[in-house]
């Protein structure tokens, strides 16, 4: 550990005290060796593999929205609706026309079957579980692309560890970084979880903590449907006992410092330590963050319009969040995934949870999205998806996990079930796929939730299958899966 005293003065220019020490570096850093990947990465770049790939869509994308909608949502009593089908199959709710002609949904998207035609429905969705027949698992399939190695009985894993796959705007915002001093990635407005297992699949994993995304999850309960009201930014902005000059001088002598100290720069540069150093340095001077998390400077018939609740004050803030340059924004469903009440986790109480809770959240804040973005010409460069683990049983009152279900509720499915896709090169008012009659499989142009994933890296310009290196220097593919063309223009 290299130490440097602060000198004799009482005070130096900064304010420093002489008990003050600044220790740079450690022993742990220098026994990190970095040559294969420099080298592929040198290689990649020479072969031109990164300039050779793309097709319909790549690179249109400038920012991506995910919404995820943890839990699980049942696509029969959505968008994927079925007629003359048993009783016990079809949704109890009724089929509405949609703007697209001959697509249905049922009338609990009235808002969304008014916009549809500015997005693709992806109605095949499907995998085959192992192991991924509950939440955690499939959130984490879903959101880095792989699987877990230790899947407990009941389908949950460990928590998070610093081994795990990144999550997928981890890859995007490391490889991608914004062009302006902007939060590159937010994640907001709770953690993913299903029982005690807590932010799994939420972090940069093996990338390193400094890809993490900014967890913004502010106080109040899952029920509070004004808790966005409560953001605390305080770490984005200068504390009033540091003045902006006496920050800027902080600056100059960690420079001059770092000027004279060549091999330890040359030791750690693998990590960019000036280049976080730098970006948050001009996040907390540029104010652009604070103001784009202040949702009242929107106006009132605008947040009526996302739904003036948790949902969609988390979908309004993700498009200021991109108007002011961020690259990535996940929304996690408000609501732990297997729970009740606004859950989608629909094993009982299915009729009132989705026509009074769950679904007039999603139809508003989707909705209002998609039209918003694309009012203010920005859904030309964002990726919106909105997608969760997987669907609903096509039978209600059936067990297919284990878990105990009413008449009145339907189990985990993940053989099929719907993604809502808009904007950046994706096709509008476009059905992709199709599933039988009673939505229990594809029978058209099967979708793996990892070529979801890929047709997201695919769009914001990346190759899909691009090697990156894990914790332990082994070359990994971000995801092994190609993107859907097919949906793109």
């Amino acid at each position: 550990m290299l130490v440097i005293p602060a000198g004799n003065s009482k005070d130096n220019c900064d304010g420093v005290t002489r008990r003050d020490l600044l220790r740079v570096g450690g022993s742990a850093m220098f026994g990190l060796s970095l040559p294969a990947l420099l080298e592929a990465q040198a290689a990649r770049a020479a072969s031109g593999e990164e300039a050779r790939y793309g097709g319909p869509g790549f690179g249109k994308a400038k920012h991506v929205i995910l919404l995820y909608l943890q839990g699980g949502p049942s696509h029969l009593d959505l968008w994927d609706p079925k007629e003359n089908v048993p009783d016990n199959v079809k949704s109890v709710f009724k089929n509405i026309d949609t703007k697209v002609p001959g697509v249905k949904f049922t009338e609990n998207l009235p808002n969304l079957a008014a916009v549809n035609d500015k997005m693709t429905l992806i109605r095949s969705m499907s995998y085959t579980p192992v192991g991924l027949f509950n939440h955690t698992a499939a959130i984490y399939q879903m959101l880095t692309g792989y699987t877990a190695d230790k899947v407990s009985p009941s389908g949950q894993l460990e928590p998070p560890s610093p081994k795990d796959f990144p999550n997928f705007g981890c890859h995007i915002t490391k490889e991608k970084p914004p062009t302006v001093p902007m939060l590159p990635y937010v994640m907001m407005p709770r953690p993913l979880q299903e029982s005690s297992v807590i932010g799994k699949a939420g972090t940069a994993g093996f990338l390193g903590r400094a890809y993490d995304p900014y967890y913004l999850y502010p106080t109040g309960g899952d029920m509070d449907m004004k808790k966005m009201n409560n953001i605390n930014v305080d770490d984005l902005k200068l504390r009033k006992e540091i003045p902006l000059s006496r920050l800027e001088r902080r600056a100059r002598l960690r420079d001059r410092i770092n000027s004279g100290l060549q091999e330890l720069d040359k030791a750690v540069e693998g990590y960019a330590l000036d280049k976080y150093y730098g970006k948050a340095l001009s996040l907390i001077l540029s104010g652009r963050a604070r103001e784009a998390f202040d949702l009242g400077a929107e106006k009132k018939e605008l947040r009526t319009r996302y739904g003036n609740n948790t949902f969609g004050d988390c979908c309004l803030l993700a498009r200021r969040l991109i108007e002011a340059g961020t690259r990535v924004v996940e929304v996690n469903w408000p609501k732990v995934a297997n729970s009740d009440n606004h859950s989608w986790d629909v094993h009982q109480g299915l009729t009132k949870r989705m026509k009074d809770q769950n679904s007039p959240m999603l139809d508003a804040g989707l909705a209002a999205l998609v039209s918003d973005l694309d009012e203010r010409g920005l859904l030309d460069e964002t990726l919106v998806v909105a997608v969760g683990e997987f669907g609903r049983s096509p039978k209600r009152g059936v067990s297919t996990s284990g878990n105990t279900n009413s008449n009145d509720g339907r189990d985990h499915w993940p053989y099929c079930y719907t993604a809502a896709v808009a904007g950046a090169g994706i096709k509008r008012g476009f059905i992709y796929g199709k599933s039988d009659k009673t939505a229990s499989s594809p029978i058209e142009n099967p979708v793996h939730p990892m070529d979801l994933l890929a047709t997201i890296y695919h769009s914001v310009g990346l190759n899909p299958r691009r090697t990156v290196f894990n914790h332990l220097n082994q070359p990994r593919e971000m995801v092994k899966a190609d993107a859907i063309t097919g949906i793109l223009s």
